[in-house]
């Protein structure tokens, strides 16, 4: 297996072969989402594609939206009583799966037109990759009208660089829209992890990626992403500290199964704990510049730091934090030097962003 990443051009944006995918969409109170969603599903092209819905026991109109929507033979529809949760429906939708490949979108989002098609050309041409994503598009308000656009190029990972990069950086770089998956790779992954109700996807990436390579396809955003008040990631799983304990469970869980056997994964999973330390660091650093230490977990993020990483003390972040504190919180948000590290920090992280979108990695 190649330990280097390789650019592929002049990819072809659609497969030789008729594939078969399955959408799981899981729903709870999201009638007023879910048409749209299975309607980016049910109109991709060039693929077959196979729809399960899983109505969570939901008390709006999603079963009036499900029983029009089951008028298609391609879409099955479940309705839990009671109410399970996400990850026990994802679960239960991926037993019937009989598909070579399967994805999971939230009802809140959508695909982009020909997505499916772009992916599997990909999972196609490289049978040792366990899944592919692409470029999401966030947005909030009314659905971008999108126009079906050609691959520019695909990258190729060998699973275990793409895992490294990942504990280097310490971040999800994945949405999930975006994401095709072989269901073989899932089932080998094992079950959705129903005890990372944050992170439960991150850590199934670096599940699938420890068992096999990686794919992406450049160029076209892949999925549609939806950002609004109702959203799990601002209501339940909202604050900093409370993403960087769900991102730290998943290493910790994955480096106890598939990540644990890669080489050098002891040394990965220090990086990663690391990295979370000094990210946890980095926000403490940027409540005092902001003015904003009554506001934030100061004292919560520095212990998170602290039981993470044993020597966070030596990081420069630490060093960082220590410098704030001793001028105070008063007078850090007007303080010439953490103002310049405010606006380098801001320069950095959106020339992240932009990186993120370009190839897939921060």
């Amino acid at each position: 297996m190649s330990r280097e990443k390789r650019i592929e051009r002049g990819v072809p944006s659609m497969p030789t072969g008729r594939s078969t995918v399955t959408a799981i969409v899981t729903a709870y109170n999201y009638g007023r989402f879910l048409a749209e969603c299975a309607h980016s599903v049910l109109t991709q092209r060039d693929v077959d594609v196979r729809l399960i819905i899983v109505d969570d026991c939901s008390t709006d109109d999603t079963p009036l939206v499900t029983a029009e929507l089951g008028r298609d033979p391609r879409v099955t529809v479940i309705r839990n009583e009671p109410n399970l949760g996400q990850i026990p429906s994802v679960n239960m939708a991926l037993e019937r799966v009989e598909s070579e490949y399967v994805m999971k979108l939230d009802a809140d989002d959508l695909l982009t037109p020909d997505s499916l098609a772009r992916s599997t050309a990909l999972l196609e041409a490289h049978p040792r990759i366990g899944f592919v994503y692409g470029r999401p598009l966030h947005f909030s308000g009314p659905v971008p009208a999108m126009a079906s656009t050609p691959a520019k190029s695909w990258t190729v990972w060998a699973g275990h660089d793409w895992v490294a990069g990942r504990c280097r950086s310490g971040y999800n770089v994945i949405s999930q829209p975006e994401v095709v998956m072989r269901t073989a790779a899932l089932r080998a992954a094992g079950p959705v992890r129903a005890d990372l109700p944050h992170t439960f996807d991150m850590h199934l990436w670096i599940q699938l990626a420890s068992m096999g390579n990686v794919g992406r396809i450049n160029g076209p955003a892949q999925g549609l992403y939806r950002v609004h008040d109702a959203s799990l990631q601002r209501t339940i799983h909202a604050g900093a500290l409370f993403d960087l304990r769900g991102r730290r469970d998943a290493f910790d869980a994955a480096f106890a199964a598939a990540a644990g056997t890669i080489p050098g994964a002891r040394e990965l999973h220090e990086t990663a704990r690391r990295n979370l330390a000094a990210v946890a660091l980095d926000r403490a650093c940027r409540a005092y510049d902001r003015g904003q230490t009554c506001e934030q977990p100061v004292d919560e993020l520095v212990s998170f730091a602290l039981e993470t990483c044993p020597g966070a003390r030596q990081l420069r972040e630490w060093r960082a934090l220590e410098r704030r504190r001793y001028v105070g919180a008063k007078r850090a948000q007007r303080h010439p030097r953490f103002f310049a590290a405010a606006l380098a920090r801001r320069s950095a992280e959106e020339l992240g962003h932009w990186l993120w979108l370009r190839t897939g990695e921060q």
